[in-house]
C-alpha cells in the first residue's frame, strides 16, 4: 500500500503551497506568484497530478455555515485484523470526513461532523457502535475549528 514518494524541489514545493491555499487559481497566478513561466507552472502541475502528488481538487467548507454545528474526533479500537474491511465501512458514513489509521492506544481516529449534538449521538451509538469489529469508541469534542490553511 506504500506510494513510492516523488522527488520535489523548491518550485514543485511552492506551487503545491499555492494550490493547498487556493486551489481554484489559475494556472497564471499560480506562475506569477511562483515566479516561473505559465507554461512551466502548468507542466509543473500536470506532472505532480500524473504522479500522484496531486490526488483531487476541492472545496473547504467551514461546517458551521453548512449548518454541522457539532464535530468531534472519535477514536476506534478494532478487532485485530479488521482494518480493510473496516474502512471502507467507515468510509460510507457521511458524518465521518476524516480517517486516519493510526499507532497507540486506539487503532483509528475519525474526525465526525454532524447536525448537533443528539446527530453526533446517533453517529456514535446508533451507527459505529453497532459496526461488528469495533470494540471500543472515546469522543473527544471539538468546540472551535481553525484551518490552519
Amino acid at each position: 500500500m506504500d506510494s513510492p514518494s516523488v522527488r520535489l524541489d523548491d518550485v514543485d514545493r511552492r506551487i503545491l503551497d499555492e494550490l493547498t491555499r487556493d486551489g481554484r487559481q489559475s494556472v497564471t497566478t499560480v506562475a506569477q506568484k511562483v515566479h516561473v513561466s505559465r507554461a512551466h507552472a502548468y507542466s509543473r502541475i500536470n506532472r505532480l497530478q500524473d504522479e500522484g502528488v496531486i490526488s483531487r481538487y476541492s472545496a473547504v467548507v467551514d461546517p458551521l455555515r453548512a449548518g454541522l454545528r457539532a464535530s468531534a474526533y472519535v477514536t476506534l479500537k478494532l478487532r485485530q485484523h479488521s482494518w480493510r474491511e473496516m474502512r471502507d465501512r467507515l468510509s460510507a458514513i457521511p458524518e465521518v470526513h476524516h480517517i486516519g489509521l493510526v499507532g497507540g492506544n486506539y487503532d483509528v481516529i475519525l474526525l465526525v461532523r454532524a447536525l448537533d449534538n443528539v446527530d453526533l449521538r446517533r453517529v456514535v451509538f446508533d451507527v459505529l457502535q453497532s459496526i461488528p469489529g469495533i470494540l471500543d469508541t472515546q469522543t473527544t469534542l471539538i468546540f472551535e475549528d481553525l484551518d490552519t490553511r
